[in-house]
């Protein structure tokens, strides 16, 4: 596999962490109408992202196979978590 494949397979595999972690912060305060926390959306952005990636490797190490419909379920449920503990800070 070359570096270009190999570059390619990483952004896909942490693509749906990325952009569930983009969505989510300004989501909360466009379906709230309020300020969704005490930290900043980068901050905010960072967390999500970071817990995100960590599920996404345990989902590919624990059950063999990247893009199992359990993997995502644990990353949205895990981000939505993290959203909302942020939000109560």
């Amino acid at each position: 596999m070359g570096l270009l494949a190999l570059l390619n397979h990483a952004v896909n595999f942490a693509a749906p962490a990325f952009w569930l972690a983009l969505l989510l912060p300004w989501l909360d305060r466009f379906l709230t109408g309020k300020k969704a926390s005490a930290m900043s959306r980068p901050r905010q952005f960072g967390l999500i992202f970071l817990a995100g990636l960590v599920v996404l490797v345990l989902g590919l190490v624990l059950l063999g196979q990247d893009g199992k419909m359990l993997t995502y379920l644990a990353l949205v449920l895990t981000a939505a978590t993290g959203q909302w503990f942020m939000r109560r800070g």
